[in-house]
């Protein structure tokens, strides 16, 4: 039988910002939730631009509000119904891994206490299938009586069945010490049983050779002690210790280096979500990081979901509103920009890479290349880079998301000191830029340099200003890290120069050149516009390629209609960025030979791209 609740809320609404003269009204909402959705009805004509609440276990998530430029504002889309997400989020899937007397035991019931797993260890597992004498059991029992070991598909076998019951979809499950081997690992993979983490403690040899060396069992209740860190209570506890046959020294080594060499065959499978956690310290201390990993990826989880919630419904509006986009501006040319046409494209840029974010794309990249934002150009202006920035990162601010936007930090020490000509005084332009009336700035703005030591908890979302690779300096290293440390966080590169340059002293050797370009080349590209000019000339406009995530890219002719008139027509669309010789057949409007293809009038494209 379905819940029915009927809510009533007011949100007041201001915005961050006042570029666009925004209109923000106090909302109304009229609220019925079943089950877990609930519609929202505003009474109001406007909405705001993008919004979350959440309320207890209610989650609100918006769907995509779009915006269509006219007449330098920004306008809603009116009478739109938002959907609430009541659903609670996908359980946590933990793996744990350490090598003997590495503290995995404890910290597996810390976790458990503290986030409500299903604790499922394949040594429970082989005794209680034991205990009760089901088929595998048997199965199980007889290679042991035998002396043998129990293969890994009946083991496999006994964890996908724990795995499927209901408890452990519900809760979640912390899969306590397996995979073991390589050859285990690879058997979950292709059953598609695979952790959200896979944390690893990590403890020096002669630490663990002395915790198992002083280990005591209680042969009475099962319970370990150890002489040194963990005496028994009682002299009569004491009086009846036992030290199990595996806990010599000259055992331990050996499980030790098996440990070693499954656990090394075992992290490629995990390599992009292991965790290495330094379990030679109080076990408190020890819990307090895993604590931190596993509420990162729970939240990290939830965001995910929230934006999947809102895909559906973002995917309708988009056939619409390409629709409604009304061509490429005209008279490019003219230099400086009017602020009608750069903010013309300030809203097609945002259009685009607020629809990838809502698809939960983490690695975008937005090439503009209008005449003022185009560095090889003597119009090049620094501060229409930073009004686009500014109208990204206050529009995602908007959305109730913390926005780091981060500049290129110095190259160096001593003639290496600066950072490239283009980028000298951006961060100075960007803290002196206005922010609006509401303090957005230092708030949900945040500006900061291109690292890993810059990524912070609080942070949503990343901006990067143009990073570019400079002789003696390579970029990459440091966004390599940030990317890192930022997670399934979206990190948006603006205006990147990733061109590799040759080194200075080994400075860019940190990295190998093919590994920098694969890195470069990671991002997805959410907004290219750029146009098209004859060979070595910036002049005249021939046409313009556009793409527009997720639409494909766009290849258009400039014509001249009368004198002080022109328009731009489409001639053809593409579904991966073209190629020169492809814009080229395109423009001729038919094939073209290989012996022609270098030559005469349609040579105009070569090396732009």
């Amino acid at each position: 039988m379905a819940m029915i609740t009927s809510l009533t809320m007011n949100f007041p609404h201001i915005s961050a910002h006042n570029n666009y003269n925004n209109i923000y009204s106090n909302q109304k909402f009229s609220t019925v939730c079943t089950n877990n959705t609930c519609n929202l009805s505003s009474r109001s004509s406007l909405v705001p631009l993008t919004w979350q609440i959440s309320l207890n276990s209610l989650h609100l998530s918006k769907q995509l509000t779009t915006c269509h430029y006219v007449n330098q504002r920004i306008h809603l889309r009116k009478n739109r119904k938002m959907k609430v997400i009541c659903g609670r989020s996908e359980p946590l899937k933990v793996m744990i891994s350490g090598a003997p007397a590495s503290g995995k035991g404890t910290q597996c019931e810390l976790i458990v206490q503290k986030f409500g797993l299903v604790h499922i260890s394949t040594g429970d597992l082989l005794r209680a299938e034991l205990s009760a004498g089901t088929d595998i059991g048997n199965k199980a029992k007889e290679y042991m009586n035998s002396g043998r070991l129990v293969p890994d598909e009946i083991v496999t076998a006994m964890v996908t069945e724990r795995l499927s019951r209901e408890d452990a979809k519900e809760k979640g499950w912390l899969l306590d010490g397996y995979p073991r081997t390589l050859a285990q690992a690879e058997s979950l993979e292709r059953l598609n049983i695979r952790p959200d983490i896979y944390i690893v403690l990590d403890v020096p040899d002669e630490i663990l050779i002395d915790r198992c060396v002083g280990r005591k069992l209680d042969p009475l209740t099962g319970k370990i002690y150890h002489v040194t860190h963990f005496p028994p209570e009682t002299e009569d506890i004491k009086a009846r210790l036992i030290t199990r046959p595996d806990d010599t020294e000259e055992k331990v080594k050996s499980r030790l280096q098996i440990y070693k060499q499954n656990a090394e065959s075992i992290l490629p499978v995990y390599s992009n979500i292991m965790k290495k956690v330094d379990g030679n310290r109080d076990k408190d201390a020890v819990f307090a990081e895993i604590d931190s990993l596993l509420s990162r990826v729970q939240k990290e989880e939830q965001d995910a979901r929230k934006s999947e919630a809102v895909i559906s419904s973002t995917r309708a509006d988009i056939t619409s509103l390409n629709k409604d986009w009304r061509g490429i501006p005209t008279r490019l040319n003219n230099i400086p920009h009017s602020r009608e046409i750069r903010e013309y494209f300030y809203t097609d840029v945002l259009q685009a890479t607020q629809r990838a974010v809502n698809d939960g794309k983490t690695r975008l990249k937005i090439e503009i290349s209008i005449p003022e934002l185009n560095p090889s150009m003597d119009v090049y202006r620094i501060g229409t880079l930073m009004e686009l920035i500014r109208v990204l990162a206050l529009s995602f601010a908007d959305d109730g998301k913390r926005v780091k936007v981060c500049v290129q930090g110095s190259m160096g020490e001593g003639a290496l000191a600066g950072m490239p000509l283009q980028l000298a005084g951006s961060r100075k332009i960007l803290e002196f830029m206005d922010w609006g009336d509401y303090g957005a700035l230092g708030t949900f703005v945040n500006i900061g340099s291109i690292g890993g030591k810059e990524v912070g908890e609080q942070d949503d979302l990343f901006i990067l200003v143009a990073p570019q690779n400079a002789v003696g300096n390579c970029i990459i290293d440091d966004m390599k890290a940030m990317t890192d440390a930022a997670g399934n966080r979206p990190v948006i590169l603006v205006n990147p120069k990733l061109k590799d340059l040759p080194g200075s002293s080994g400075i860019m050797q940190t990295m190998g050149r093919d590994k920098r370009l694969e890195y470069a080349a990671s991002f997805e590209m959410c907004y290219q516009f750029r146009l098209l000019y004859y060979a070595g000339t910036q002049y005249p406009i021939m046409g313009a390629l556009r793409m527009s995530y997720p639409y494909p890219y766009e290849l258009y002719k400039r014509v001249d209609e009368s004198p002080g008139k022109e328009k731009y027509i489409s001639l053809a669309t593409f579904a991966k960025r073209p190629s020169v010789d492809e814009m080229n057949d395109a423009f001729e409007g038919k094939s073209r030979n290989q012996a022609k293809r270098a030559q005469g009038f349609w040579g105009f494209l070569s090396g732009i791209l």
